[in-house]
């Protein structure tokens, strides 16, 4: 009874661990996944990490400090790589201002909320980005290690990872600035011809020249900086892995 009594508990807190990456990571908090396959493949995958987390230095009591430390490191995991998509649909908020689309808003089926038009196509690229590079095998596998550098019930979260949290929140608007900067300067090009051509030309009907060649001139150049968006995805997403993986760390040796 005891060798099952301690099984049932790595159960309980492998599940908190594994709940940062079903409600927060990308991919896997996905609203377009239906919540019976979300349980599924979370159950699934306890039944199987359960048994050998229960054998890498790990304190199977059921207690308060026990499940806040697991809670603890799932919201680190999961908050951490949530940036990533905060970061992309910052970047599409800006554009969408500086395109003169900062009122197209379209229903987001992975936060089930209104997004700006762009914010959702920046959204929907880091996605087809992160699958085809296989980023998601890797949250996974980042994951299960873990359950190395913190044993499941060790894990004490220190107080100084809040305020990495936030200095990482505040990182996010500059990542998304980079990302968004080509269209950014291209569409303010445009802005200070237009005002030199109105101020040259009075009688051009600049308002209605502008707005459409400035539309023009940022899809073109988001277009030819498509091409750069993967390998600076997949750096953001690597950075904020490496950070969440140093605080994961750090409260694994707290104990």
């Amino acid at each position: 009874m005891t060798g099952w009594s301690q099984y049932w508990i790595a159960v309980v807190l492998v599940l908190i661990r594994f709940s940062g990456l079903m409600v927060f990571a990308p991919i896997f908090s996905s609203q377009a996944i239906p919540p019976q396959v979300k349980v599924g493949f979370t159950v699934a995958l306890t039944a199987l990490v359960a048994p050998i987390a229960a054998l890498h230095g790990a304190h199977l009591v059921l207690s308060f400090p026990a499940v806040a430390g697991e809670l603890g490191v799932s919201l680190i995991f999961g908050l951490s790589l949530k940036l990533l998509t905060e970061m992309l649909n910052m970047a599409g908020t800006l554009l969408g201002f500086q395109m003169s689309f900062s009122l197209v808003n379209v229903l987001d089926p992975n936060s089930a909320v209104e997004t700006p038009v762009l914010g959702q196509l920046l959204s929907l690229v880091g996605l087809l980005v992160l699958i085809s590079a296989g980023l998601d095998r890797t949250m996974l596998s980042a994951l299960l290690r873990t359950f190395v550098v913190a044993p499941v019930g060790m894990a004490v979260v220190p107080g100084r990872t809040a305020a990495i949290l936030l200095s990482m929140m505040g990182g996010v608007f500059l990542s998304a600035v980079q990302l968004a900067a080509p269209v950014i300067a291209a569409t303010v090009m445009v802005d200070v011809t237009s005002a030199l051509m109105g101020r040259l030309a009075p009688q051009l009907p600049v308002l209605f020249v502008g707005l459409p060649v400035k539309s023009l001139v940022g899809y073109g150049v988001l277009i030819g900086a498509l091409g750069i968006w993967p390998r600076y995805i997949e750096a953001r997403f690597d950075a904020l892995l490496n950070a969440a993986m140093q605080m994961i760390a750090a409260a694994g040796v707290q104990h």
